[in-house]
């Protein structure tokens, strides 16, 4: 009975959270692809969330083949004349076709037609994640605190750098700073590096350089997180915290910015893992998206909806990647194509597929191997 209750508790807690997330990002992604596509006349014969063999699924009237499948990790758009999900294009039956049917296939569609249906999925990501912020922003506001320092931890980088309580940061590394978060944000990726804090004292602005210490902190649910910290804190008092409101049009502007602040972090992270300032157990697959998922979910929808947000932001940027067999592998060779006058050869395309796929792979294999590690860890 227990063993029972605990499997339908895992289900309802953490598998259940996880493909209502995946399949709203799956479903918006390829439906950018999907209405591109017909927008440009390329004829599309199946639309399916998931891959696999079909659970269920109708047929339009246009003759696309609308589809669940069984493995819930991913999805695609199959346009007319591709050889398979991946939109590799069967040459060999494209060239066979009569004229009007060929110029309605994929591989027959004029090149700026292939390159604004590749680039709608991504696209629909970043639309989908700034639609889930600024509705966020529109119902909750949003709670902010000044950039007044109320404590300086010891042995802190703040403190080896002289600052006080009191201060008020104005600026980091020259950049125009107006929160607390602001501040957080811009160190938390910049673990030992220098950066200057600019903080105003008694009405004068002094430079103090400082680098953040790499810090592992472990978050509310016990996950163990890796970052830069200088080692300040403020409070209600010092930080005067408020919750700002935004009407539409200001909402809308706050999930653009914080949508652009989830991609400077991924490549900020990125170039702290190649330079090896911070780890790469942090990448996490699959089973670390489920377990978000399920820990978002006991904060509300609220906060399920918000990791949805971050994690659309993050498809949509990977599959803008210059990897073959991603959106940005295609939209690579459509660059060639452009700069060449020609597109590239088959043999070649297929070679560069093989190569894209075995990298995407490997990257599932070492994301998968650290979720697996954190568990057992």
């Amino acid at each position: 009975m227990d063993m029972l209750a605990g499997s339908v508790g895992f289900l309802t807690g953490y598998i259940l959270p996880f493909l209502v997330v995946l399949t709203l990002i799956v479903f918006v992604h390829e439906m950018g692809h999907y209405l591109a596509g017909r927008w440009s006349g390329i004829g599309i014969t199946a639309f399916s969330v998931g891959f696999g063999p079909e659970l269920l699924g109708f047929t339009d009237r246009h003759g696309t083949r609308w589809k669940l499948s069984a493995i819930p990790l991913g999805g695609y758009v199959k346009f007319l004349g591709d050889d398979d999900p991946a939109s590799i294009p069967d040459y060999n039956a494209v060239a066979a076709l009569p004229d009007g049917v060929r110029k309605r296939t994929f591989l027959g569609a004029a090149l700026w037609k292939r390159a604004v249906t590749v680039a709608a999925g991504p696209i629909a990501n970043f639309v989908l994640a700034i639609a889930i912020f600024a509705v966020m922003f529109s119902i909750y506001g949003r709670q902010i605190a000044d950039p007044i320092v109320a404590e300086v931890r010891p042995d802190s980088a703040a403190q080896e750098a002289g600052v006080r309580p009191g201060d008020l940061l104005v600026a980091l590394d020259g950049n125009r700073v107006t929160t607390f978060d602001d501040v957080r944000r811009y160190v938390s990726v910049r673990p030992e590096l220098t950066i200057k804090v600019t903080v105003r004292r008694d009405g004068q602005d002094l430079d103090l350089p400082m680098v953040p210490k790499r810090t592992e902190i472990t978050d509310q649910f016990g996950n163990k997180i890796e970052l830069g910290l200088i080692g300040i804190v403020t409070n209600q008092e010092s930080g005067n915290f408020r919750v700002v409101e935004y009407g539409p049009v200001e909402a809308v502007g706050q999930g653009v910015l914080q949508s652009w602040h989830i991609v400077t972090g991924t490549f900020d992270y990125l170039s702290n893992l190649v330079t090896g300032r911070m780890k790469a157990d942090q990448l996490g697959g699959p089973i670390r998206v489920a377990q978000a998922s399920g820990q978002m979910a006991t904060l509300g929808v609220a906060a399920l909806l918000q990791l949805a947000a971050v994690l659309s932001v993050s498809i949509g940027l990977l599959n803008l990647m210059p990897v073959p067999v991603l959106d940005g592998g295609h939209l690579m060779f459509y660059a060639v194509e452009a700069i060449r006058g020609r597109p590239v050869g088959p043999g070649a395309q297929e070679i560069a597929f093989r190569i894209g796929m075995a990298l995407v792979l490997m990257l599932m294999v070492f994301a998968t191997w650290n979720d697996i590690s954190m568990l057992l860890g």
